[in-house]
């Protein structure tokens, strides 16, 4: 699972690979600003205060199939 931040205005934070290093790709609007080789650069494209890392889960259906009904403990 690839790690994705996203902030205010249109801005995000992506990782990537740029020459064969790794960088941390500054987007806005889905349109490349930076490619910045430490945080203290990404610092200066967006306020870090304003990002939110975005946590992709799997669905419970691609994990085990439709969820069985049941009652709850408190109707038996």
């Amino acid at each position: 699972m690839e790690s994705r931040w996203i902030g205010v205005d249109g801005y995000e934070v992506v990782p990537a690979l740029r020459e064969g290093r790794q960088v941390l790709r500054v987007l806005r609007n889905g349109w490349a600003v930076a490619d910045c080789s430490s945080v203290d650069e990404v610092a200066r494209h967006v306020d870090l205060a304003d990002l939110c890392e975005v946590f992709e889960f799997p669905s419970r259906m691609a994990l085990d199939g439709p969820a069985e009904a049941r009652t709850s403990s408190h109707h038996r």
